[in-house]
């Protein structure tokens, strides 16, 4: 049986499962099974055991649900309406004034969290109803809370970095690190879009509120403060070597939950909810994770890996085709899987290919981390649509129409990010990596 037919195959094996409402880790899983079953010689039973098993005990993926649970029990505490108070006066002289917090916000809290629809939630509950009940339009409200808020991906801790990390095998510590001037410089694109609108449209801008001194301003920023601290704590230990990122997991763990109880947050409902929301998302990855982890055996058993490799090797792609073809590649994806899956789906098949390219697997986790977040604003199942959908009640194409400039910003941060790698690779070379 040909490559091509084994593939059309799993393929459809894939889609019939899926369409049929099986979990996707188990539909993983079962792919795999049965293509061990049909074409290779070794007992499916005894490899989907060792594999899942191996998968499950990973000590690098520790990281992964502490800082979840950091999210967690961060997102229980008074941070979303501390925030609002504590970025408005630093933004009100900005062309685009206080659309900025959307930008601003997520950007903070995307450093504590780690996803980009918890980050969506959080800041949304914020700044929709304020900055709509000031008069700002609702398309540039939504528009760039939807853009914005995928940078919970980007901005570490991220859980698809450490997702990435686990499937291709590269220091998560270095990925975080990476992550930082890439998540600043797509920050700033949004920013700038705001401006560059509000100074096309000045009357759509409403009034600055009352002008207020340094020390007022200060004065309203006090609640930030233990917030900042904290990123400095878990991101700095990362970076100087102090502690690996799981260590630094821990770090973020503690000092949230110090957080939350100075703010008065902390009591046994809370805890016992973000334990609860922790336990259940990272059960979801872990499943997902293991049964990708068994279909990456499978695909190397039946060597499709080798073969798509050879395959794409023999079209003489320049590099920077083959990355132009990635990212469509991952965008139509992302049209109808989710990040995670997309990531642990596919690179145990790619990664042959990016490394006989030449491409930096640094540089490549942080470009798919980036393409990862253009399909959470990608119908039909662009995950911070259907937040943002739940949250305003508006169509998921009106969602997505004006989102789209945040779309096309984001093609440009992975332009940027190809001429200049050394917006991602510069930090990760500069510092110290323990574990």
């Amino acid at each position: 049986m040909s490559d091509l037919a084994i593939t059309a195959l799993l393929i459809a094996a894939l889609f019939l499962i899926l369409g049929s409402g099986v979990w996707i880790g188990l539909t993983l899983s079962g792919v795999a099974w049965i293509g061990m079953q049909l074409f290779s010689s070794r007992p499916a039973g005894d490899a989907m055991a060792v594999t899942i098993w191996g998968s499950a005990s990973s000590w690098t993926l520790t990281a992964l649900p502490l800082f979840v649970w950091m999210g967690e029990i961060l997102f229980r505490t008074r941070l979303s309406q501390d925030m609002f108070k504590g970025l408005a006066p630093w933004v009100q002289n900005l062309p685009g004034r206080l659309l900025h917090t959307n930008v601003v916000g997520c950007t903070i809290f995307a450093a504590v969290s780690g996803s980009s629809a918890a980050t969506c939630a959080t800041i949304g509950k914020m700044t929709l109803p304020e900055l709509t009940r000031r008069g700002y339009p609702e398309k540039m409200v939504i528009g760039t809370l939807a853009g914005a808020s995928t940078l919970g991906l980007l901005i570490p801790p991220s859980i698809i970095m450490i997702v990435y990390g686990v499937t291709a095998e590269v220091s998560i510590s270095r990925l975080f690190i990476a992550g930082v001037l890439p998540g600043v410089l797509l920050a700033a694109l949004f920013s700038g879009f705001i401006i560059l609108w509000a100074l096309r449209n000045p009357g759509l801008v409403p009034k600055a509120d009352t002008r207020m001194t340094l020390a007022e301003k200060l004065h309203e920023s006090r609640a930030l403060i233990p917030v900042v601290l904290l990123i400095a704590a878990v991101l700095g230990s990362i970076y100087t070597g102090l502690a690996t990122a799981t260590e630094a997991a821990g770090v973020g763990v503690l000092g949230s939950l110090i957080l939350s109880a100075v703010q008065g947050s902390l009591n046994w409902q809370s805890f016992r909810d973000a334990l609860y929301g922790a336990t259940r998302l990272y059960c979801m990855i872990a499943l997902i994770l293991a049964g990708a982890a068994f279909l990456t055996l499978a695909m190397g058993y039946i060597g499709l890996p080798r073969h798509l490799a050879e395959w794409i090797s023999s079209l003489g792609l320049s590099k920077a085709q083959l990355i132009v073809a990635l990212a469509v590649f991952y965008i139509i994806l992302g049209c109808f899987l989710d990040g995670i899956s997309m990531v642990v789906l596919t690179m145990g098949v790619l990664m042959p290919t990016v490394n006989a390219a030449g491409i930096d697997p640094i540089w490549f986790g942080i470009f798919i981390v980036l393409v990862v977040e253009m399909a959470q604003i990608t119908p039909p199942v662009g995950f911070n649509l259907f937040v943002l959908q739940g949250m305003t009640g508006k169509e998921l194409p009106w969602i997505a129409r004006v989102a789209l400039p945040m779309f096309l910003l984001m093609c440009v941060a992975v332009a940027l990010i190809y001429v200049f790698p050394e917006i991602v690779t510069w930090l990760p070379e500069k510092m110290t990596v323990r574990g």
